[in-house]
């Protein structure tokens, strides 16, 4: 008679205020992970994998994220100028309180995500307008209102 042994699934790793500075990320999962307060100044991460990712108060300065998936994530309160997120799924995001001047989010998808109070460039918000719909699953906020479309 064999005997079976129930082991413990993996708990979710906790990565908050870990140092990403300058690092690469390309193509990393950290769907779902805690990363708050976490630095990825001047990181990149193409095609890297943030769905459902806490990144509240995270720094991204200076930083390339294109393509990247950041869908369902919480980017509230986020310090991320200058950051390239060209073509990145921002689908049911909440960028609340971020402040995202000189970013790139050329050709990003912002369907369902939630702008309020956020810090973006005039140009950025008139591109994302064009496309934007939906409304925050989270928050409840309609991106087109959130954006001042």
């Amino acid at each position: 008679m064999a005997l079976a042994l129930a082991l413990p699934e993996p708990a979710a790793a906790e990565f908050s205020g870990v140092d990403y500075t300058l690092t690469n990320q390309n193509e990393q999962n950290f769907s779902g992970q805690n990363l708050a307060n976490t630095s990825f100044a001047g990181a990149t991460g193409r095609h890297a994998n943030f769905s459902g990712a806490n990144l509240h108060g995270a720094i991204l300065t200076q930083a390339a994220f294109p393509e990247a998936n950041f869908a369902g994530a919480d980017l509230s309160g986020t310090l991320m100028d200058k950051v390239d997120l060209s073509g990145a799924d921002l689908t049911g995001a909440v960028l609340s309180g971020a402040i995202a001047s000189g970013s790139s989010f050329r050709g990003a998808t912002v369907t369902d995500a939630d702008f309020s109070d956020a810090l973006i460039d005039r140009v950025d918000q008139r591109s994302l307008c064009r496309d934007a719909e939906g409304t925050n699953p989270i928050t409840g906020v309609d991106t087109r209102l959130s954006l001042g479309c």
